[in-house]
């Protein structure tokens, strides 16, 4: 049985040999803006949370997740996402997130994915609200060219 639970701060270190991997994959699809020891220094450093799913035998997956708040909405932002067989965690991990979220008053969950995604939380009652794109930086013709 699949079980799924917070990682408390002071045990992160304890486990992230087991989910580094998880989240690698993860990062990968950030395009540049994020490596594996990035989201670690989230974790540690900042107001981010893990989450991780697990059995008796080895832990299938991680979830990490921080509260935006806005300047009129608070939300539960799901961050990076990797792991094994989530078809058989995913449910469980959602509804410990929508109590997260609302015992923290958040909103709602909000989380930028690749569009794969999609097809995943289809039956969640997901809305699709935007793109986001990327666009390379310039200068746009003003002022001398860098490098």
């Amino acid at each position: 049985m699949i079980k799924v639970s917070m990682v408390p701060p002071d045990h992160v270190f304890k486990c992230w040999d087991k989910v580094e991997k998880y989240l690698e994959g993860a990062a990968q699809y950030t395009h540049g803006r994020y490596e594996v020891g990035d989201i670690l220094d989230c974790i540690t450093d900042y107001d981010h949370t893990l989450w991780i799913a697990f059995d008796d035998k080895e832990i299938k997956g991680a979830v990490v997740t921080n509260i935006m708040t806005y300047p009129r909405k608070k939300y539960l932002s799901l961050v990076f996402c990797g792991g094994v067989e989530l078809d058989e965690w995913k449910d469980d991990m959602l509804k410990l997130l929508q109590c997260w979220a609302y015992d923290n008053n958040c909103d709602g969950i909000e989380a930028t994915a690749r569009p794969g995604w999609l097809k995943i939380f289809k039956d969640d009652g997901h809305k699709s609200l935007w793109h986001t794109f990327q666009l390379p930086a310039g200068d746009a013709g003003i002022g001398e060219k860098h490098g």
